[in-house]
């Protein structure tokens, strides 16, 4: 099992493809053993693609003690140093692009280009949706309760209209297949109370970097406006759009071709 001990901790991690380097980190709850994941996409076909998973989450330690940005961001560059990385195209993803925003502040030497998906910068700028506030929710029911804010189309009056594909999509989401491992429930919200706590907002100026902001149009938990606000606070970055929510990575095909194009300097 290839595991990095990084930052104090042994982080698990998967590396595949060959190109530029380029360090995917994952959203709130990621776990590589989840099927699919971002190592059957487009990306390692382009790229010599790492990702991880994040302290208190899937195969990597689980310290019951505060975590923050400043630690996640940390782990991602020595992860990087750990591998012989020393500059990596950077995609973060919900969470991940938090994650992203603390790692291309405090260490801007390790990001070449840079992907923020669905993400927030938290502050003046806006919050994320607050998964703290119903960490209480568990099963189908956090899954009904998320599923209009994940996508705004998926209202109750489509979910009315559509009832197989809605029972799919709550069946799918409220199966946790890790659940009831040690650490597992503690880690998850150690990760949330950290997330609570981001704020990169005053800071973003100084990123320097190319940087493209991807977002879904129909997102209720990165919103659309706190995107606009992303773009108008990092110098010369590119904001664009997909047809989707929260998961526009893969419900809008021209989402993953538009990063691959941006981070190889393409115009988007």
């Amino acid at each position: 099992m290839p595991t990095a001990h990084v930052n104090g901790l042994d982080i698990y991690y998967e590396q595949a493809g060959s190109g530029p380097p380029l360090l995917f980190i994952s959203g709130t709850g990621g776990d590589l053993r989840n099927k699919p994941n971002q190592f059957d996409g487009p990306f390692p076909k382009v790229f010599d693609m790492v990702s991880y998973d994040q302290r208190g989450l899937g195969r990597s330690d689980k310290p019951d003690l505060d975590y923050s940005m400043a630690d996640y961001a940390d782990d991602a560059s020595d992860l990087m140093g750990e591998l012989g990385i020393e500059k990596a195209h950077v995609i973060g993803v919900s969470f991940g692009g938090m994650v992203a925003q603390e790692l291309v502040l405090r260490h801007p030497h390790r990001v070449d280009r840079l992907v923020l998906a669905c993400t927030s910068p938290g502050g003046a700028g806006g919050a994320s949706f607050p998964f703290h506030e119903i960490d209480h929710l568990k099963g189908e029911d956090r899954a009904q309760h998320l599923m209009p804010v994940s996508d705004t189309r998926r209202d109750a009056a489509w979910a009315q209209a559509n009832p197989d594909t809605y029972r799919q999509l709550i069946a799918m989401s409220a199966v946790d297949p890790f659940a009831g491992e040690p650490g597992r429930e503690m880690g998850a919200r150690r990760q949330l109370e950290a997330r609570a706590h981001h704020d990169t907002w005053d800071r973003l100026d100084q990123i320097e970097v190319p940087t493209l902001i991807a977002a879904g149009r129909y997102d209720g938990i990165a919103l659309p406006a706190t995107q606009e606000n992303l773009a108008g606070r990092i110098k010369g970055s590119v904001l664009r759009f997909f047809e989707g929510g929260h998961l526009f990575m893969i419900q809008d095909r021209a989402a993953n071709a538009t990063m691959i194009r941006f981070l190889n300097g393409e115009d988007v």
